[in-house]
């Protein structure tokens, strides 16, 4: 296979981008950009019936999303496409081919009748069922024959009768003996192929070196060791990583809340916030870290730090986690984001197209926001002003010296150079002039201002305003 290492991320397009399945691409991505390696996305559609154009679409969306580009695959290209698994079934039926050619499969003629009629014979028994070998014990004549007939056949593999092993980097040794596996399917009388042997097919051919992959896969790995060595290719490396588990400590599922990653980007999370929160499920340096950007993960991601128990999935901490990834963007980006955001609720001010008055908003925003969608809800008090809000703000407005107060702060501010800081200088000048100071100086004022007792810092909501809105909601 050579030395570089290529990882794969292979999806069904039959419904959204969950959560675990990007964990799984995560853990792939941040191998292979760590190694040098290829990244390879792979459409695993051969379920016709419902995979859906629309599906891989919204697939590749939230990877983009994510960050997550790939170097191989849909849309990118590569020299072992194609990269649908739809657009490679002659591959699969070649393959297949070969294997009954050279006796490690064989021609079943088996009705699906009769096969089903069996394995419900066997279940009522409370016995395990396999395949009983009826065709493999066909006389190779007889089954030429049948064939040149053109009798219906599926193709099977011929298990061989020994266990199989296999060193798998999160869960260690893995072993599994002959007699749990019956000789099986690989190529329906259809022509259609299996999920098992087209995985195997396909990382073979794309040269995978490393298979990185949810645990619910290690009972599938049996039959695609038995196929590798059918095939004579060199098996990759195996990594079965724990599944998530909901606060319950149940499998992840839609009762727990949103799974979807792209209803988390339009809830206005960040791609880096999510990034951050699903590398740690199930990943860990080893130090008492939590915050990464990016490029700390591709820098100290390894193999062997991914851990056996099963992740739990905290929306709390993940909303946590996304509020930290707010806070370390640069004002003007923030602003960015959550413009579009602001408009939907505000469509007709103007301001929310102006940069200057977006950084300002971001400065306001930003060590109180932990999603976007929040935003207009953190805001709106400021933008629009609002009446007290309880007991305690109306007891703020009846202050004594409080319309003095308005007063001069209005008059102090108009004297200023309008900065952040020197708008601070000018309450304080207020408070001298007033003998106002402490919780009777800035109360009054906020809630004049917003209509609550507490909230951002408030030079910022000042700052945000302008001087003219200041004076019409203190003095108007």
């Amino acid at each position: 296979m050579g030395d570089r290492v290529r990882v794969r991320f292979a999806p069904s397009p039959t419904g959204y981008l969950h959560v675990g399945g990007a964990r799984t691409a995560l853990f792939n991505w941040l191998y292979a950009r760590q190694q040098g390696g290829v990244f390879v996305l792979r459409i695993e559609d051969t379920d016709l019936d419902r995979s859906t154009a629309e599906s891989e679409e919204g697939l590749l969306r939230d990877l983009r999303w994510l960050g997550l580009d790939w170097d191989e695959g849909p849309g990118v290209g590569g020299p072992h496409g194609p990269y649908r698994q739809s657009e490679r079934r002659e591959i699969y039926q070649k393959a297949a081919r070969s294997l009954l050619e050279s006796g490690k499969a064989y021609p079943c003629f088996c009705p699906e009748e009769l096969l089903e009629a069996k394995r419900q014979q066997a279940e009522a028994a409370g016995a395990p069922h396999h395949y009983d070998g009826t065709c493999r014990r066909l006389a190779p004549d007889e089954a030429k024959r049948r064939m040149a007939a053109g009798e219906p056949y599926a193709i099977r593999m011929a298990v061989p009768q020994k266990d199989m092993k296999l060193d798998d980097l999160v869960r260690g040794r893995v072993e599994w003996k002959a007699e749990t596996l019956g000789d099986f399917i690989i190529l329906r009388s259809n022509g259609m192929p299996v999920y098992n042997f087209c995985v195997v097919v396909d990382d073979a051919d794309m040269q995978i070196t490393h298979v990185i992959r949810g645990d619910d896969h290690l009972t599938n790995t049996h039959r695609q060791l038995i196929i590798y060595e059918a095939l004579g290719k060199p098996l990759p490396v195996f990594g079965h990583v724990s599944m998530i588990l909901g606060p319950d400590k149940t499998k992840l599922s839609k009762r727990h809340g949103t799974t979807s990653v792209g209803q988390y980007a339009l809830d206005g999370y960040l791609p880096e916030g999510m990034v951050n929160f699903l590398a740690l499920l199930g990943w860990s340096e080893g130090v008492d870290q939590e915050f990464y950007c990016r490029a700390d993960l591709i820098e100290k991601f390894s193999l062997d730090r991914i851990g056996k128990s099963a992740a739990v999935f905290d929306q709390t901490k993940l909303a946590w986690m996304n509020g930290l990834h707010i806070r370390a963007l640069p004002p003007e980006r923030l602003g960015e984001l959550v413009a579009p955001v602001l408009r939907q609720v505000w469509p007709a001010d103007a301001r929310l197209h102006d940069p200057a008055f977006l950084r300002k908003a971001a400065l306001l925003l930003q060590n109180h926001l932990q999603v976007l969608k929040d935003a207009p809800g953190l805001l709106k008090p400021v933008l629009e002003g609002a009446p007290p809000e309880n007991e305690e703000a109306a007891a703020a407005l009846a202050v004594p010296g409080a319309a003095g107060l308005y007063s001069a702060f209005v008059e102090e501010l108009g004297r200023i150079d309008w900065k952040r800081e020197t708008i601070n200088e000018a309450l304080k000048a207020a408070g001298k002039k007033t003998c106002l100071k402490g919780k009777n100086l800035f109360m009054p004022i906020r809630v004049r201002l917003t209509g609550q007792c507490h909230g951002p810092d408030l030079g910022l909501v000042i700052d945000l305003l302008g001087l003219d809105e200041v004076r019409r909601r203190l003095l108007g």
